[in-house]
């Protein structure tokens, strides 16, 4: 595998305990190795105004072949009505990691 077969999703959540559900039924699903949540300010427009709250992002480290399942679950387990669900792709990385990436995310 190479660097570029890796990505990172990235969702964002209103609840840290839901944050950390969300995160913690992806990895169990084997969807990714590895999710890490954490505390952000999000600004953005929605509902015809600018809002300003705080979000937890979760960044969910896998494969880029499983993204697709990846982001079905999310939307499946958000609450929100448009989650965000951004894929980043791997540019580099180190290949000890990256095969635990591949090893913990090759279970069905």
């Amino acid at each position: 595998m190479t660097n570029r077969d890796f990505i990172v999703v990235t969702t964002t959540h209103d609840d840290e305990t839901k944050a950390r559900n969300l995160a913690a039924a992806v990895v169990r699903d084997r969807l990714a190795a590895c999710a890490q949540v954490y505390r952000i300010q999000s600004v953005y427009w929605w509902d015809g105004e600018v809002q300003d709250a705080a979000e937890w992002r979760v960044d969910f480290k896998t494969r880029a072949d499983l993204s697709d399942r990846l982001a079905a679950r999310i939307t499946e387990l958000h609450d929100y009505d448009t989650p965000e669900v951004v894929g980043i792709p791997v540019s580099t990385g180190s290949n000890a990691y990256l095969d635990w990436v591949n090893a913990e995310t090759s279970a069905e």
